[in-house]
């Protein structure tokens, strides 16, 4: 656990709630309290120990973390950036501190790698650029699973061609599964190391079928928990992210 000795004010702006003029006001109006108890706090300049610190800002509790590391059961519909086009962003489900870390909606949360807006399951978000790399570098092959629903029956001839690897239209070289299974007569199970664009579909569509619904539910160590209904977000504990930041067979 991190632990430091920090102004209340610098507290409030590093956890995203504003500039340091704005923390520094919210403060002095009496709209922070310190510790389960709810302790009264007008002077912007107190020390407080970070270590375990739980505050309330206008009336809502908080904990502080140094580094933020979340997950998000993404629903459909929503797209995995901060300007998105015909679909709401992902960051419209979080509370505005987490895309305001840092000072700035440019350094608050981001996604680990992307979803399509059709995609559903686990996403993770942080502000952590070492984690973020890590979970998304092809060489520390991190598994990510999918179950996809296909418009055809999952075949053992379909099963073999993603085991054995296919061609996708933009590398010479063919990716594999690194596992993959049937659910269902359409539902298939597909494990990858690796994100390339729509990578899931293409995989599917060049082993002769097509698929028609996609959710993650799992990477690494860390599987979507069913108590997580779509659009809703938690806080990773960190024992789930020493488990994600462990270093994986092969990586």
């Amino acid at each position: 656990m991190s632990r430091a000795l920090l102004e209340l004010h610098e507290v409030l702006f590093s956890q995203g709630f504003g500039t340091r003029r704005v923390c520094w006001g919210l403060v002095q109006q009496g709209l922070v309290q310190l510790g389960e108890d709810r302790q009264p706090c007008e002077d912007p300049a107190q020390a407080v120990d970070t270590a375990g610190l739980v505050f309330w800002v206008q009336g809502e509790r908080w904990t502080y973390h140094a580094q933020a590391y979340l997950m998000l059961h993404k629903p459909t519909g929503f797209e995995c950036s901060h300007k998105p086009g015909a679909h709401p962003s992902i960051y419209t489900l979080l509370p505005a501190p987490l895309r305001q870390r840092g000072g700035s909606a440019a350094a608050g949360v981001q996604a680990v790698g992307r979803l399509d807006q059709d995609t559903t399951g686990l996403l993770l978000l942080s502000d952590d650029g070492k984690f973020i790399h890590r979970m998304t570098s092809p060489r520390h092959h991190v598994p990510k699973v999918y179950e996809a629903g296909l418009k055809h029956p999952v075949t053992d001839n379909l099963l073999g061609k993603l085991l054995e690897g296919v061609v996708l239209d933009d590398d010479p070289k063919a990716v594999k599964a690194s596992s993959c299974r049937r659910l269902d007569s359409h539902l298939l199970e597909l494990v990858l190391t690796e994100g390339k664009y729509h990578q899931v579909k293409r995989m599917v569509a060049a082993a002769g079928n097509r698929v028609e619904t996609l959710h993650r539910s799992a990477i690494g160590a860390l599987e979507l928990p069913a108590s997580l209904a779509p659009g809703q977000w938690r806080w990773l504990t960190p024992e789930e992210v020493a488990a994600l930041s462990a270093k994986q067979p092969g990586g």
